[in-house]
């Protein structure tokens, strides 16, 4: 198998898993509050992660670059939520959800600048679909229009954001490849329970899910899982495949999560959403060929 189709699965992968996994923590963060189903999703993703390392082998040797770009991994991917969620709370939720889409655009500026990756000219334009895409997807133009003179709340925010996500993902590639994909997954997610773990007692956050009815409870760990699996598979693609292809397509998670509202919140979507999901499902078909 090419490593150009390996990244596309790995792309789709991440696509997937992300994408019902922002679903189920959209509706899970009314429930419970986005902090603890961040962290307990988190917590159960570590725990599948630890239970791949039984049916796997893995070193664990760690060459003295990883060991260093590790803590800075789990350092970028919790402030990237971290401010993604402050942009959240601050600005319009469609703004917000287009504007962290640029994390893709960062991890491919940063891949082309610094990591010497390139793409043939119809894989660009199936990227620039990709990212063009899932923008159209995430935006409510009815919104916008009422709320134009407040366009940059949160904005701020949400770019320092989508910078942290997508240096993170060409830090995680020079660390998958240097001690492999599951090790890589497994000490990011132990770095990410730590961060949260000492966010929670500065800021003094309540992470318990006291009162949590059982089904809550396995659904977040559901969650955690999915998430766990779509890191993993992008970590697995990054050591075979190239991020400057993987990451734009894994960046069309807001499609899946759009297209779940509508089955099963009966959203419904305008006919720019409509032609953004035609847009980047059509790009993920042409990055691949």
């Amino acid at each position: 198998m090419s490593a150009t189709v390996i990244s596309l699965l790995c792309g789709l992968g991440g696509m997937f898993g992300w994408g019902v996994y922002d679903f189920f923590a959209g509706v899970y963060s009314k429930k419970i509050g986005p902090y603890r189903t961040f962290f307990w999703s988190q917590l159960a993703g570590l725990c599948l992660a630890l239970l791949l390392t039984l049916v796997f082998s893995a070193s664990l040797e760690i060459p003295p670059t990883a060991a260093m770009l590790l803590p800075v991994a789990a350092l970028f991917y919790s402030a990237g939520y971290l401010f993604f969620m402050k942009g959240f709370e601050l600005g319009n939720i469609s703004i917000v959800a287009a504007i962290m889409n640029l994390w893709a655009v960062f991890t491919m500026l940063i891949a082309y600048l610094f990591m010497g990756q390139r793409l043939s000219t119809l894989q660009s334009i199936g990227v620039a679909m990709i990212v063009s895409g899932a923008v159209l997807a995430s935006l409510n133009w009815r919104d916008i229009q009422k709320r134009r003179f407040q366009l940059s709340t949160g904005v701020k925010e949400t770019v320092c954001g989508a910078f942290f996500f997508g240096a993170f993902w060409n830090i995680s590639e020079v660390v998958s490849e240097e001690i492999g994909w599951l090790l890589t997954t497994v000490f990011v997610k132990i770095g990410i329970i730590l961060l949260l773990v000492l966010s929670s007692f500065l800021v003094k956050r309540k992470i318990r899910l006291t009162g949590a009815v059982a089904n809550t409870r396995v659904m977040v760990a559901l969650m955690g899982f999915l998430d766990a699996g779509a890191v993993a598979l992008v970590n697995y693609g990054l050591t075979i495949g190239d991020a400057i292809l993987i990451t734009p397509i894994a960046s069309a998670l807001s499609v899946v999560t759009i297209l779940m509202a509508m089955i099963f919140l009966k959203d419904t979507v305008t006919k720019l959403q409509a032609a953004g999901i035609i847009m980047a499902i059509s790009g993920i078909i042409v990055t691949g060929v």
